[in-house]
């Protein structure tokens, strides 16, 4: 995407004068993105259009960057009142009856912080959302807090942070930081992003970038010493905050904001696994964020993250697809990320069942839910369902193959319809999903995450359970060697082995090689037992979300799902000597 055909405008501020772009219906909320160092507002343009569906989006080059003139001396010029100046002019310009929501990434962050704790701009403001910038006084006080009371921990952030501002001290230097980008530098810069940010080499950054990072550097001058060492005391956000803070940040640690609810009491936090240039890396996620912000302070709704689950921070806004949705374990994995504030699809090929899925997670917390029906085994519909939800829903960024049937009996008894069916199903279930749902996370290039459920049956064979074992112990190197593919795509892709979970999965499954009345005594056997033990389907939902957090590989559930997965690792023939009992049916 880019920013052609945005209304250009220029509006003059003291001795600069600023380049203003504007995109949708002036009639509608005004929303106004502040790019960062060493950017042009052209760092939103996979953000903007975007939100232009919806509101009034606004873009401005901060003085000396872009189009924008720069101010004479360079010296002094970019001091935050100075910034905040600019700020008021445009939102003037561009909004004159009413106030702005503002975003920022960055340097943008780091002086809108400054436009939403200043008393001159209280009323401009109606939010603020915050990425990969900190107030300069909130850090101060950070600072000045760890300094005061040292403790191994706190000290131990100190010095964490102070090597992830390395660059901050090399821009005080001075003359060097403008050779530099003037020179090799501002060449090799894009090809620096693209390979250490996984930034898309689309056109950005501009060609007046090398001008841009030159002047940019008084941003560091004019501002960090002076109000690192003199933070102000007042420093109160005075609108709604949402923070957006990237996991992988080369530049900021997140104990960064430990203490930000003090300063911002109207806060949502959010959580990114992404690196520090998310507006270029990460755009659906943060158009979804800001577009549920916007919303929910527009409409006077309670400000912050209304799910309530422990992964809310995580999770609200994505979409998450789960097969096999209409009980057992797909159904309280659907009701956990609904918890977290995911919209989900249920997917079933029970629609009845499938349709209660999706209605409850409404009601739980997850801001849409669809209902699909499917048989997972079927690559036609499959396809069907993939490019449907594409179309009306979005690029899912959490997929969990869970759909499975069960079954048992001797290799001998197990017929070429039995495999073909377990198989359909289990493995070929999965390899659809994956690579059907798998390739459009891949063509995004926005990352994502894929959970596929195999089994503790996965590693630990059974005479009573060849064909399912096999299923599942294929499912588990799929997702091995899928991770490995998908890797460089931050694409995560984990295996799911439960274990013995009480479900219905045991009183359906199927006994190969005995009569219908034989078959249904070992169902309600195996189910008896599966409830005797009682471990139930939520955990195993709850190790799903916690593993998509942490970007698990393999993740064996249950106490003895785990006691399996460590003898198939360190003593496999005491495993293969268990498998030869018989099973309890």
């Amino acid at each position: 995407m880019t920013l052609q055909g945005a209304r250009e405008r220029r509006v003059r501020t003291g001795d600069v004068e600023l380049c203003v772009a504007e995109l949708g219906d002036p009639g509608r909320p005004t929303v106004m993105l502040v790019h960062g160092y060493p950017d042009s507002k052209e760092v939103w343009s996979e953000v903007a259009p975007r939100l232009a569906d919806r509101f009034h989006v606004v873009l401005y080059d901060v003085r000396g960057h872009g189009r924008s003139t720069a101010p004479k001396p360079l010296r002094g010029g970019f001091t935050l009142e100075k910034l905040t100046d600019d700020f008021l002019a445009v939102a003037d310009a561009v909004s004159p009856g009413g106030p702005v929501h503002l975003v920022g990434h960055d340097w943008g962050s780091v002086q809108a912080w400054e436009f939403a704790t200043v008393k001159r701009t209280e009323g401009r403001i109606a939010s603020f959302t915050s990425m990969s910038g900190p107030s300069l006084d909130h850090f101060g006080h950070w600072i000045g807090g760890r300094l005061k009371r040292p403790t191994p921990r706190r000290i131990g952030q100190l010095l964490g942070q102070g090597a992830k501002s390395w660059y901050v001290y090399a821009l005080h230097t001075p003359v060097l930081p403008e050779l530099a980008w003037r020179g090799p530098l501002g060449k090799t810069w894009p090809r620096i992003l693209e390979r250490m940010e996984k930034v898309p080499g689309d056109g950005y950054p501009t060609s007046s970038l090398p001008t841009d990072a030159a002047h940019g550097a008084w941003l560091y001058r004019d501002n960090v010493r002076a109000r690192l060492s003199r933070p102000r005391a007042d420093a109160y956000a005075h609108a709604p905050v949402q923070l957006i803070t990237p996991l992988g940040d080369a530049f900021l640690s997140e104990r960064l904001y430990d203490e930000l609810e003090q300063w911002a009491p109207q806060l949502t936090r959010r959580t990114l696994p992404a690196k520090h240039w998310i507006p270029r890396s990460r755009p659906d996620q943060l158009v979804s964020w800001i577009t549920e912000f916007v919303t929910s302070v527009e409409g006077g709704r309670p400000k912050g993250v209304t799910a309530t689950g422990k992964y809310a921070d995580r999770f609200g806004g994505q979409l998450v697809l789960v097969t096999g949705a209409g009980s057992g374990i797909g159904r309280a994995t659907a009701y956990a990320f609904a918890e977290a504030g995911a919209r989900v699809v249920a997917v079933d090929r029970d629609a009845e069942a499938a349709g209660r899925t999706a209605e409850m997670s409404r009601l739980i917390g997850a801001p849409d839910a669809w209902a699909e029906t499917v048989d997972v085994s079927d690559e036609q519909a499959m396809e069907k369902l993939a490019e449907r939800v594409a179309t009306e829903y979005g690029v899912v960024d959490v997929l969990v193959n869970n759909a499975g049937i069960g079954l048992s009996g001797s290799f001998f008894d197990t017929t070429p319809e039995d495999w073909k069916k377990v198989l359909d199903v289990n493995l070929w279930g999965v390899i659809h999903g994956c690579r059907l749902f798998g390739k459009q996370m891949a063509e995004r290039g926005q990352g994502g995450h894929i959970v596929n459920t195999a089994s503790a049956a996965a590693y630990q064979p059974s005479k009573a359970l060849p064909a399912y074992s096999t299923s599942k112990a294929a499912v588990l190197m799929l997702s091995e060697c899928l991770r490995a593919e998908l890797a460089g795509q931050d694409i995560g892709v984990t295996a799911i082995c439960p274990g013995f979970v009480n479900t219905s999965i045991t009183s359906t499954a199927h006994f190969a090689g005995v009569d219908a009345d034989e078959e249904k005594r070992r169902q309600k056997k195996s189910a008896r037992l599966y409830g005797l033990r009682n471990y139930p389907p939520e955990k195993v939902a709850d190790a799903i979300l916690r593993a998509v957090v942490r970007g698990d590989a393999v993740v064996p559930v249950t106490p003895e799902a785990r006691g399996a997965y460590l003898m198939s690792r360190f003593t496999p023939k005491a495993l293969r000597r268990i498998a030869r009992l018989e099973p309890p049916l």
